[in-house]
């Protein structure tokens, strides 16, 4: 009798990869997804959080959600900080379980710097690189609200803000993660000071694109700094369009160009880099834009926005990424890896519980197959 399952050799998505100093069981990464559960004054991970990320531990690697570096990243309700000692505890209770499942998981740095608001931050104004209102939008307690004009960063402000990222790194790695990714990405802090529209200073960290990119060159020497080797992922989406401030143009994606060769030069462990936007939903990932940095970048790279299993495994085909990072299919799909391997149909998440806190759409996904009872039992209250 003839066996029809899959085989490694059929799903690239399903063989393991070396990612600077990761080693993967397979190429399924989850990406980070911001899920507002740290329903609490200080901000910490708690059990919630242990059962969800230990339910998707079956991921290659894991990458959490976007983390605050410290109270004056802070600039959306609900998200864990990494810059307490009850938050690294907390951090730790999520590690020591997906450890215990045999996962890999990271924790990606984030600060929004002018894309907050003055609700997040007791009144003050957000830092920016200059005094230009990035026209975006900030999930406060009171819902979300437009942002208002900066105050422009000191030099000092940016030596504190690296310093953050270094003592938030170095918290990391007490609190059990096999390494961190520097998120700078979207509307946020570090894409704020490569962006030409926002970033007009004419110090050391403005004036060209040498400059402009300064300050994330900073913070990936002061990250890599506590771990003693390449454990350090940055996350880039040079086609990231919003608003009228951020599009992708010919400037921007030569600034990428430059960046992500500058990279080489870096302890970097992989690029995690979002492609560009499909236009409808039966569209492919464009590859073609993905390949633009593959041929700059000498490491690992990990692709995102827009995969599927077949898409997935076609990138990896055509050598473009090394490993593909899935978002809202590891909302509704825990057991994502093996939903892969058995070519089942992911189920589909419910985008009304992306950010209401509680248990209800966070982990209480159904999960198919043998390993259900070992993800149940890391739920609270089952």
């Amino acid at each position: 009798m003839s066996s029809t399952l899959p085989t490694t050799a059929d799903q690239p998505l399903l063989r393991r990869a070396d990612l600077g100093g990761l080693s993967l069981p397979n190429r399924v990464v989850m990406a980070p997804l911001t899920r507002g559960r740290a329903a609490n004054a200080a901000l910490v991970p708690t059990e919630l959080h242990a059962a969800y990320y230990g339910q998707r531990a079956t991921a290659g690697l894991i990458i959490t959600e976007g983390t605050w570096v410290s109270e004056r990243a802070v600039g959306f309700v609900h998200v864990p900080g990494i810059y307490r000692e009850d938050q690294i505890a907390g951090w730790r209770r999520v590690t020591d379980v997906v450890h215990a499942l045999g996962g890999r998981i990271v924790l990606q740095l984030w600060h929004t710097g002018a894309a907050s608001h003055p609700d997040h931050l007791g009144g003050e104004l957000p830092g920016g690189p200059s005094a230009v209102n990035p026209r975006t939008r900030s999930f406060t307690a009171g819902g979300f609200k437009e942002t208002v004009t900066p105050r422009e960063m000191t030099t000092a402000d940016i030596a504190a803000t690296v310093a953050d990222f270094r003592a938030a790194a170095e918290n990391a790695r007490r609190a059990g993660f096999d390494g961190v990714e520097i998120g700078a990405l979207g509307a946020f802090l570090i894409a704020q000071f490569l962006n030409p529209r926002l970033n007009r200073r004419t110090d050391a960290y403005g004036g060209d694109r040498t400059g402009r990119r300064r300050l994330l060159l900073d913070i990936v020497d002061a990250v890599a700094e506590p771990w003693h080797g390449r454990c350090v992922g940055v996350r880039l989406a040079p086609y990231w369009n919003e608003g009228e401030h951020f599009r992708a143009d010919e400037e921007t994606l030569a600034d990428h160009d430059a960046l992500v060769t500058e990279l080489n030069d870096r302890p970097v462990a992989y690029l995690h880099l979002r492609g560009r936007d499909r236009t409808t939903a039966d569209e492919a990932p464009d590859l073609a834009a993905l390949a633009r940095y593959r041929r700059r970048f000498d490491g690992p790279l990990i692709a995102n926005n827009g995969f599927d299993r077949e898409s997935g495994n076609a990138v990896l085909d055509a050598g473009i990424a090394d490993a593909v990072s899935f978002g809202t299919h590891f909302i509704a799909n825990p057991d994502l890896v093996t939903r892969f391997a058995l070519r089942q149909e992911p189920a589909v998440g419910d985008p009304a519980t992306y950010y209401t806190g509680g248990a209800g759409g966070y982990v209480d996904y159904a999960l198919s197959g043998s390993g259900a009872g070992a993800a149940d039992a890391l739920v609270p209250g089952v």
